[in-house]
């Protein structure tokens, strides 16, 4: 069975990655539909990808088998025949066009849509939100690990009691089902080539793709792993990461040339590390690299070793001018919020005053 998913995908993130997971989970093939900018920018508001990014982001999911570039607004039958596709999937938010339409209406009403669960806790109104208001809110510690500050609702989707259900975000909760779920769950197999890679991966982009294709293409097992938040925060400063380690945990593992991740990893490589994978190469791209707390090279055991390798991705994206574009762009993105909230909130009062329940 072939099933096809469409969205915007922009800021591609593991929201996007776990309806794809549940949408391949409904057939065996499954065709993702990009929407253009141009499209994108008349119905929601500007893209902070652009639809090449976008493509190559979605393409590196690794449940997605085809991408359709410059998928229609509005997914109509004719779509569906054409990529000999069964039913269309989304997640159980509702998307509309400038006019107020819903854009899966005639799959709907022609019995060809199914439904998948929205990841909670997580959109790229979210995102955009932090980046702007550059708090530090989600990755506090303790006991407040996962609270959501609620401080400036009226600005950005941090307070889902004052939210739409969709584009208010309530807190991430993580699991080790959710987590399961994105794993691939394979160890390495005898003679495999173990390659290891090590960093903050916020705001899971295309630069950080291009590196893990380069960085696969080195041996047959990729084992990625992920700074702690304050590790992250000493390093790159202001209000990152982005994303805490948990988001950043599941975005890494969507990406198909992943195998597994190490939740947390230290700063400093160690010898002990790579022997309890059994690394054989030990990659790292050509950003620079801060010393470790004790002015230490945090790569000196790998290179002792002979073990260490720089790769460069060809890529000069970098999570830091993902944010500038942002920033660059402040109110733009306020107003895209702004409206799509609004709109979101005037459906939810159309279908409660027809009795139905969001």
């Amino acid at each position: 069975m072939k099933n096809c998913a469409v969205n915007s995908y922009d800021m591609v993130h593991f929201g996007h990655a776990n309806s794809l997971r549940q949408a391949k989970a409904l057939g065996d093939y499954l065709v993702v539909g990009v929407h253009t900018d141009e499209e994108i920018t008349k119905h929601k508001g500007p893209p902070v990808f652009t639809q090449q990014e976008r493509y190559k982001m979605v393409r590196g999911i690794k449940w997605v088998d085809e991408v359709i570039e410059g998928a229609p607004y509005v997914t109509t039958l004719d779509t569906l025949d054409k990529y000999d596709c069964d039913f269309c999937v989304h997640g159980d938010d509702i998307t509309m066009t400038a006019e107020g339409v819903d854009t899966y209406h005639m799959v709907k009403s022609a019995g060809r849509y199914k439904e998948v669960q929205r990841t909670e806790g997580v959109s790229t109104t979210d995102l955009v939100g932090r980046m702007l208001l550059l708090t530090r809110n989600h990755f506090k510690q303790g006991q407040y690990e996962y609270s959501v500050e609620k401080e400036h609702s009226t600005t950005m989707g941090q307070d889902s009691s004052a939210r739409s259900p969709w584009t208010g975000c309530s807190q991430f909760l993580p699991t080790t089902q959710k987590i399961i779920q994105f794993s691939d769950g394979k160890a390495p197999k005898i003679g495999d080539r173990v390659v290891y890679v090590a960093g903050a991966f916020d705001l899971f982009h295309v630069g950080h793709l291009d590196f893990l294709e380069k960085a696969r293409e080195q041996g047959d097992y990729l084992i990625v792993g992920l700074h702690t938040d304050p590790i992250v925060n000493i390093y790159k400063g202001s209000n990152f990461p982005i994303m805490n380690l948990h988001e950043r945990v599941l975005s890494v593992l969507a990406c198909k040339y992943v195998s597994e991740v190490v939740i947390g990893a230290p700063y400093k490589v160690s010898e002990s590390l790579m022997s309890h994978f059994k690394v054989d190469i030990v990659i790292h791209g050509k950003t620079s690299v801060m010393k470790d707390v004790d002015g230490s090279d945090p790569y000196e055991i790998p290179k002792r070793l002979g073990k260490f390798k720089a790769v460069d991705s060809g890529n000069e994206m970098t999570t830091e001018k993902i944010v500038d574009r942002i920033i660059r762009n402040r109110m733009e993105f306020q107003e895209r919020n702004r409206l799509k909230e609004k709109k979101e909130i005037e459906l939810i009062k159309s279908l409660k005053l027809k009795g139905l329940t969001v």
